[in-house]
């Protein structure tokens, strides 16, 4: 008990003699969680990224309007104009976003929750798997973060001080985020919520007429984004592609579990104590409306309209609360001189739980597509050998989908980022026995003989996809002495069909 005691003191002696344990912490969590993945290949949605900065304007996105209009795709523009169409490059401006959203929710957690905690609500984002994932991906989300966490915090600022400055750059986040992605309406909510808390509560510094300021440049600096979500929203069933969602998605996307497991341990390392009024009442009502609004309007949007949009990558404005959230419980049990301590501890917990520490390297995304492609082009590899490619994207259906569809276009923009070699003949995104289209046309192929001329083909794809194809030709009595082999590449899956 002696040795152990004194092994804990020693830690917490290490980690109170100065920043440098807490900075170094931070530069191995960054070099493992979000470097070492960082060349990985793209998934999907990264290869629409690709697929948008190359082909600005393509009239293939007639279909799906609103996927090109974010002002996110100006930063891999110009990443692409110094590094070319590398993964690295597209990912590096989420990851500096992510960096300055972690920045600003460690100014609010010191400004909101105890000035020495900033470095405790740093590393619990930072055990947050949605935080490292978005930080990595080309995609608007990591922008959308610091967006969120830009905003509350210059609102922060501004009702504390009254200053013109803060005000602007309030406005300027709030702008910007609507911008970066239509989906995150409802975090306008959070800003609306916990001005009115303030207000009513006497804890603003700005007189009456800068409130009408700046209400009226944000509502006017939200006018054009609005009216493009109304009009984009008379075809959102079209580009439904989850269920509806139930209680326990709604939790789950929550990540409860982290506050209270943190929460708790604190609790019982203070013996049981009685909380303490750690965090104003204002503060508590600005996190919880951060972590609850998203998903809640979106779970309610999704049933109330029967287009469901609760995705969670559609949620990510939440993932910041859930850090602030967990540092907010900790604060009502932790002595504060022990804040040091705990975030190095947090920091151990972020590499154990999202480190991959059994792995030496681990991809952003299951999806591996280029080592799929590679195997294409391997086995296919010269221009006579068909390759089936079903579509990812929910809008490649009839009418917007057919056999002649024009390459390159967006619902086939996976083909476009990774280049496979054989003669492709696109398949729509539903799969036998769904979709009558695409079996007509699998059909015709099985009759002219453009499958068996080769003695070979593929399928290439999504997993559900290649796998109801798969065994949609191995039932056909064409193929009767034709073997097949399954390859699998995290979730995109390349079928092999020879003649024996």
């Amino acid at each position: 008990m002696t040795d152990r005691r004194s092994g804990l003191q020693r830690f917490s002696a290490l980690f109170e003699a100065g920043r440098w344990p807490v900075v170094a912490l931070l530069a191995v969590c960054i070099a493992r969680l979000w470097l070492v993945p960082l060349p990985s290949s793209f998934w999907v949605d990264e290869l629409v990224t690709l697929f948008v900065v190359k082909h600005p304007g393509h009239a293939s996105f007639a279909i799906a309007p609103q996927v090109p209009q974010s002002i996110y795709y100006w930063l891999p523009r110009m990443a692409m104009a110094v590094t070319g169409p590398s993964e690295v490059g597209f990912r590096i401006p989420s990851m500096i976003a992510m960096g300055i959203a972690l920045w600003l929710v460690g100014l609010i957690a010191a400004r909101l929750i105890h000035p020495r905690a900033a470095w405790f609500a740093v590393f619990t984002a930072l055990s947050l798997r949605g935080i490292d994932y978005f930080a990595l991906d080309a995609r608007p989300y990591a922008l959308g973060i610091m967006a969120c966490a830009g905003c509350l915090y210059f609102l922060i600022r501004w009702l504390d001080s009254a200053r013109w400055g803060d005000a602007a750059a309030f406005v300027f986040f709030a702008a910007l985020l609507w911008r970066v992605h239509l989906i995150y309406w409802p975090f306008y909510l959070v800003i609306a919520i916990y001005a009115i808390t303030r207000f009513f509560r006497g804890e603003t510094a700005p007189p009456w007429f800068q409130w009408v300021v700046v209400a009226l440049a944000t509502m006017g600096s939200l006018i054009a984004p609005a009216l493009n979500a109304l009009e984009l929203a008379r075809a959102a069933q079209s580009h439904v592609f989850v269920q509806i969602p139930t209680l326990h998605a709604f939790e789950h996307e929550l990540h409860w579990n982290v506050p209270l497991i943190c929460a708790g341990l604190v609790w019982i390392l203070a013996k049981f104590a009685p909380p303490r009024d750690a965090v104003r009442p204002s503060a508590w009502i600005l996190i919880l409306s951060w972590w609850l609004c998203q998903p809640v309007v979106i779970y309610l949007y999704s049933h109330l309209s029967a287009n469901s949009v609760f995705v969670g990558r559609y949620l990510s404005v939440l993932l910041p609360a859930v850090a602030l959230m967990t540092t907010a419980a900790v604060a009502c049990w932790l002595p504060p001189d022990r804040w040091r301590v705990a975030a190095g501890l947090m920091a151990v917990a972020a590499l154990l739980f999202q480190g991959h520490p059994a792995e030496l390297s681990f991809r952003h995304d299951i999806s591996d597509w280029r080592a799929a492609a590679h195997e294409v082009n391997a086995f296919a590899s010269d221009r006579s050998t068909p390759v089936l490619t079903p579509s990812p994207f929910v809008e490649a259906r009839p009418p917007a989908w057919s056999p002649g569809y024009p390459l390159p276009g967006f619902l086939y923009a996976h083909l476009d980022g990774y280049a496979v070699a054989g003669t492709d003949y696109l398949l729509p995104f539903d799969s036998p026995p769904k979709d009558s289209t695409g079996v007509d046309y699998a059909e015709q192929l099985m009759r002219v003989g453009k499958l068996a001329a080769t003695g070979k083909f593929a399928i290439y794809g999504p997993e559900r996809h290649v796998n109801d194809w798969s065994v949609w030709f191995s039932e056909r009595p064409e193929l009767a002495n034709w073997s097949s082999e399954l390859l699998t590449f995290g979730d995109v899956y390349v079928a092999e069909f020879r003649r024996r």
